[in-house]
């Protein structure tokens, strides 16, 4: 038996009625994402109250999804058969939780798997009119310390919007304004009259379309890095890459750890599937806020002598290098692309897997953290970070995500299969960073 029990679940609705009728497109790039979940948990430590009291968070919450009628909505089809959300204010859930440990002891102790048990998930159904898109779920420790989870499909969100969804929570329940206030129509995400589908990332969704990765067991391990480590090491790479971000260095340090474990392709090259986020690369800046996927999946290849002996300060550059080659032509091609694979009547072609075949590194440093309440939390900041990518397959996935340390400090999860993960555990590259490396199953 587990140490999470669901004890209750009730349905929150926006303070606000919507507006009869509202209904909501969903993009080529969401229907995309459509086979993937989103499982973000933020862990709070110090609450004094002997229980937590919802009933306060309820309402701000209420309040907040006055914003985001597609949040509270359900899914239903269009004309074209495409997915359409019926913005009527069906509410999302929200459920109670209690662990049978403190905060501390499950910081040491959970695995990744047993991690998700604070965001509990129901797979959309077949008709899915009635069945809640995200969940909400506050999970309260022995000895005070709460983590929230939030559970959503792809379909409707990536990770920056889906923690935007929580920052404006907290900040609505702190009576301050909202920062980033969600935006649901860029027209930078529609198909162009004149497409172009001759680029590099075009042909690699393309190939990506087609793949069928293996269904391997995966098990999922925290490594955190603090500042001073992160420091350290980029000012040892400075030579030979002076502009290294955070991101660069840990794809870079990961790549080559686990570069030798796998097959290199029949061009004797190893390859990394780069994730980014891109409503700060275009011309026009999508608004930050953006409720949606403005996630862009590039491709980086490199011999296998280059990448399983190449210095780290080498291969750390070909990242930077790489990641700085993606513009806007490249991320438009990609919707172009979606929308050249409609039907005669205008449905979107089936969603396939994003995060793989390759190994998949994706950069989430931009990611605000949202605070907690200090009437609540002695501290308000979160003490740990984690999000979850469901029905991940192929060779793996890297997540950078910003650590509650802030400044250069990292805190990565890898999802890899479970040999694998046993030997990156051990490799001697990166402990030399001393990292915190969480348990694995």
């Amino acid at each position: 038996m587990g140490r999470v029990t669901v004890n209750s679940m009730l349905t929150v609705v926006s303070s606000k009625p919507v507006r009869p009728g509202l209904t909501h497109k969903l993009s080529g790039l969401d229907h995309a994402m459509g086979l993937h979940s989103i499982h973000i948990i933020f862990y709070y430590q110090n609450n004094p109250a002997p229980s937590f009291d919802l009933d306060p968070f309820r309402a701000s919450l209420a309040e907040v999804l006055s914003t985001y009628p597609t949040v509270t909505g359900r899914l239903t089809r269009g004309e074209d058969r495409n997915w359409v959300v019926n913005c009527n204010d069906a509410g999302i859930r929200v459920l109670r939780a209690t662990v049978g440990t403190t905060l501390d002891e499950w910081l040491r102790s959970a695995d990744g798997d047993e991690e998700r048990d604070l965001t509990v998930w129901e797979d959309m159904p077949q008709d899915p009119r009635i069945w809640s898109p995200f969940r909400i779920q506050v999970n309260e420790f022995e000895g005070g310390g709460i983590a929230i989870g939030l559970s959503c499909t792809h379909l409707h969100a990536d990770p920056t919007c889906a923690t935007l969804l929580l920052k404006s929570w907290s900040e609505s329940h702190r009576r301050e304004a909202i920062t980033h206030p969600p935006f649901f129509h860029p027209s930078a995400l529609a198909g162009r009259p004149v497409p172009n589908t001759e680029t590099k990332s075009a042909d690699y969704y393309a190939a990506k379309s087609k793949a069928k990765p293996p269904s391997l067991k995966m098990v999922t391990t925290t490594f955190k890095f603090s500042d001073s480590s992160i420091k350290r090491c980029l000012e040892e790479i400075h030579e030979s890459c002076p502009d290294a971000t955070p991101f660069d260095l840990l794809a870079a340090l990961f790549w080559r750890a686990l570069a030798p474990m796998k097959s290199p392709a029949a061009d004797n090259k190893h390859s990394l599937s780069v994730c980014i986020d891109f409503r700060k690369l275009m011309h026009a800046p999508i608004p930050y806020g953006y409720f949606g996927n403005a996630l862009h999946f590039s491709l980086l290849s490199l011999d296998r002598e280059e990448i399983e002996n190449g210095r780290l300060g080498t291969v750390t550059g070909l990242v930077r290098r790489h990641v700085s080659s993606i513009d806007e032509e490249e991320c438009r091609s990609v919707i172009d692309w979606l929308e050249s694979r409609k039907g005669e009547a205008g449905e979107y072609g089936a969603p396939f897997r994003m995060y793989g075949p390759e190994l998949t590194c994706v950069s989430m440093e931009h990611m605000v953290i949202p605070r907690g309440c200090e009437a609540v939390f002695m501290d308000a900041k979160p003490v740990h970070i984690a999000c979850h990518v469901g029905n991940v397959e192929g060779e793996g996935l890297i997540m950078v995500l910003p650590s509650p340390e802030e400044g250069l400090a990292r805190t990565v999860m890898v999802t890899l299969p479970g040999e694998q993960m046993a030997k990156l555990c051990k490799d001697q590259a990166i402990l030399r960073l001393e990292p915190t490396v969480g348990n694995q199953q």
